[in-house]
């Protein structure tokens, strides 16, 4: 999301600062598709890529976790069509009251139907984007505090293993180094069960985004390491695509998607991932 090269920023952003100065509003302000904001291109293709991996019948089960959902729920749109039970999570406590105006249906909550329209009609179900919302509504199960920092990141609640995991825009956003990128890997990993999905979205190659006038640090990552740190949790690539968006409101870029199956041992994991870099 208008995520920038060539930070000189002193120091990372971290959880205290999320707490402090993150404003959910101003950051929602990418997600209003269809005003030509900086974040829709990236949108439209992972809403394409969700509604495909969610729509193939593979990617299905009981439960799904969504690893730092900040305030957005684009990404379970689809996924609530093919998940029983979806929790939510997020570090901040802001984005948590986010979420609950959406989910109570509040006056004030994030206008979501521009989005949810898009996704309907991806689906080849246009005009149910009531139906859409309340299922997802409906699905959704619980709001908790997530720390990919720690060995359980839903600490002090211990979840039964996930069929699926989803995350989007997250890590590199709270790891401030490639080491703790892999930590943070391995901990939410711990969430999945043996065979489960990941899918997994983000930006390659940027070093901060803007909230407002608030500038937030992001993790520089590259193919190579990525396709590295993966594989050593466990996780295998089964499919890769690259998109490449050209000059843009995110810079010269390239959207990534990978998916995954498993081998024969039961410790590997299945992997999805939509990425875009900048």
């Amino acid at each position: 999301m208008c995520r920038l090269r060539a930070s000189t920023m002193a120091e990372f952003t971290g959880g205290d600062d999320y707490q402090a100065e993150f404003d959910p509003k101003a950051y929602l302000g990418y997600y209003k598709f269809g005003e030509g904001t900086c974040g829709e291109e990236y949108l439209n293709f992972v809403l394409k890529h969700y509604c495909k991996t969610f729509t193939s019948g593979v990617v299905t089960g009981d439960s799904l976790i969504d690893i730092g959902s900040g305030p957005t729920i684009h990404q379970l749109l689809s996924a609530c069509e093919s998940f029983k039970e979806i929790i939510v999570s997020d570090y901040t406590y802001r984005n948590h009251q986010e979420l609950e105006k959406w989910l109570k249906n509040e006056p004030e909550a994030f206008d979501w139907t521009p989005v949810v329209k898009y996704v309907c009609e991806l689906e080849g179900n246009r005009g149910k984007e009531a139906e859409k919302e309340a299922k997802l509504r409906k699905t959704i199960k619980q709001v908790l505090k997530c720390d990919v920092h720690q060995s359980n990141p839903m600490d002090p609640i211990v979840l039964p293993p996930a069929d699926c995991l989803v995350s989007s825009l997250c890590l590199e956003s709270a790891c401030k180094d490639l080491t703790a990128y892999r930590i943070a890997l391995k901990n939410i990993s711990s969430l999945l069960k043996p065979g489960g999905h990941l899918v997994l979205s983000g930006v390659l190659g940027c070093s901060f985004y803007m909230v407002g006038p608030k500038r937030f640090s992001c993790l520089v990552l590259g193919e190579e390491f990525l396709r590295e740190a993966l594989s050593d949790t466990g996780f295998i690539i089964q499919e890769f695509e690259v998109l490449s968006q050209g000059q843009s409101n995110l810079g010269g870029s390239q959207i990534r998607k990978f998916l995954s199956k498993p081998l024969r041992s039961t410790l590997e994991k299945n992997l999805c991932v939509c990425g875009g870099g900048c």
